[in-house]
This record gives structure tokens, sequence and C-alpha cells, in this order.
């Protein structure tokens, strides 16, 4: 048997169960003598709940289109791609959180901002067309499956895109290593958020930088000077986006501790 071509499959016990549970997988591709292992029989179990049919393949079959497949692979159904004109009619909750990707080309650095995006109940994650990593496998992996979970637009302007947010009420929050603040300094806005990270290399455009309401830098105390784009992502989403979420709640709750 032939495996499905790039893009088209998921491979590792996490992001396959995060498929299934996404209701996109298809099939389930098990390599012949494969350990059943907990993860495995736990895989099996969701696919079995599911509806979904399982194939023993030889195990060389996988290793052609993945090293590290744990043995299971998932066909899964394309992700659809929102395109910039839903942005201005996407149901966003009053407080939701926008990620944008402004030139990140690397397919483990989308996968991993995905997975901090999803991990704080990001409402979408905003891409280029051009000059950005698209989604494949290796995208998805390094995603732990988010990337079937989470909305994605593919937008040929970002600095077009975030007008489209802030028409709907939106703060841009752009990271920027030269920023004057860091993300100590002040508090993050109120309301629906999007925030904007850079390429490692060049940081963020010109047009988009400009298109910024506050530039925010991570302060650094170590030796390196600067964090990938995918780690930059994660620090300013925990510790600078989601406590003013925090702060929020706990004032819309009139400061009660949530009960038991």
């Amino acid at each position: 048997m032939s495996l499905p071509s790039e893009g088209s499959f998921v491979s590792g016990r996490r992001s396959v169960a995060e498929a299934i549970r996404s209701g996109r997988a298809r099939e389930l591709l098990v390599a012949e003598g494969a350990r059943a292992t907990q993860g495995m029989r736990e895989v099996l179990t969701q696919a079995g709940e599911a509806g979904l049919e399982v194939r023993e393949v030889p195990r060389r079959q996988l290793d052609e289109r993945a090293k590290d497949h744990q043995g299971v692979v998932a066909r899964v159904a394309p992700t659809r791609r929102l395109s910039e004109r839903e942005l201005g009619t996407w149901p966003f909750e009053p407080d939701a959180v926008v990620v944008v990707l402004d030139g990140v080309t690397d397919p483990q650095n989308l996968g991993a901002a995905a997975r901090s995006a999803e991990a704080v109940g990001s409402a979408m994650l905003i891409t280029r067309v051009r000059r950005a990593a698209p989604v494949t496998a290796a995208a998805v992996t390094a995603s732990s499956g988010a990337l079937l979970h989470l909305p994605h637009a593919h937008v040929a302007n970002i600095p077009r895109a975030l007008d489209r947010l802030a028409d709907r009420g939106f703060s841009v929050v752009g990271l920027d290593d030269a920023a004057g603040s860091s993300i100590y300094d002040d508090a993050c806005p109120s309301g629906p958020v999007a925030v904007v990270v850079g390429s490692e290399g060049e940081g963020m455009a010109r047009l988009t930088r400009e298109r910024c309401d506050t530039l925010v830098a991570l302060p650094m105390h170590g030796r390196v000077t600067s964090l990938n784009a995918s780690a930059s992502l994660a620090a300013v989403l925990y510790a600078y986006v989601l406590p003013s979420r925090v702060r929020s709640q706990a004032g819309a709750d009139g400061g009660r501790a949530p009960s038991a």
C-alpha cells in the first residue's frame, strides 16, 4: 500500500490522537509488529470509537514518510484555509486573542507557534501566503496536532489583515526587540488582541510594524540576545496576554475565588 502525499497525513501518537479528536482523521496506518504500548492502545481505542479504519502496513513504508512516526500515521482531510475577507465576519469573542506570524518560514517554528497559540485558547492563527512556512506533515507534528484544531487564515497582505482586525476592535501588539518598553512595563490592552511576531532574522516587516498599536520587547538578562519566534510567542502569550485575561475575569467575578 502506498502512503498519502505530503500534507495529507500526520504521524506520531500524539498528533494522530489530535487528528482523531479534531474529526479530520480518515484512516489509520499502523506499522506491522508495532509495540502495543499504552499510548498506541489509546490511539487505537480512539480510532475504534470514531469508526475509523485501521490498516497494518510494513514499517518501511511509514519510515519513508516520517522519521519519528512511532508506528502510526493518520490520513487526514485537508484543513480549510480561511481568507482575509473572513476576518471581517468571523465570530470573535470579546476578549479574543489572534496570533499573527509575519514571515515565519520554518515549518517546525510554525508548528511550535501554533501549539502555543492553541494552548492559550487563541481564536485564530494568521500567516502570509508568500514567504511563509506551509502547513506540512512536519509542521502538524511539531504542533502536536494543534494545527488541526486552530482556525488558520492565509492572507496575501498582513498589514491589510491587521486593518481588518482593527476595524473589529482589536488592539495590535507587535513583538519587537527594539521596542522602548518590555512586556513588564505596561499591561496588555483589554478587549480583543492580535499578537504579531516577525521572522527570526528580520523581525516584522516595516508596514506591519507601522500597523501595531503597541510594540513590546522581551527582557533578555542572559548572554543570548534573542529567542526564536515560537519561544518568543509563548513568552508573550503567557507572561503578557494571559495575565490580563485572568485579571479581567477576576474583576468580572467581583474578585471571588472560583468554587471547588
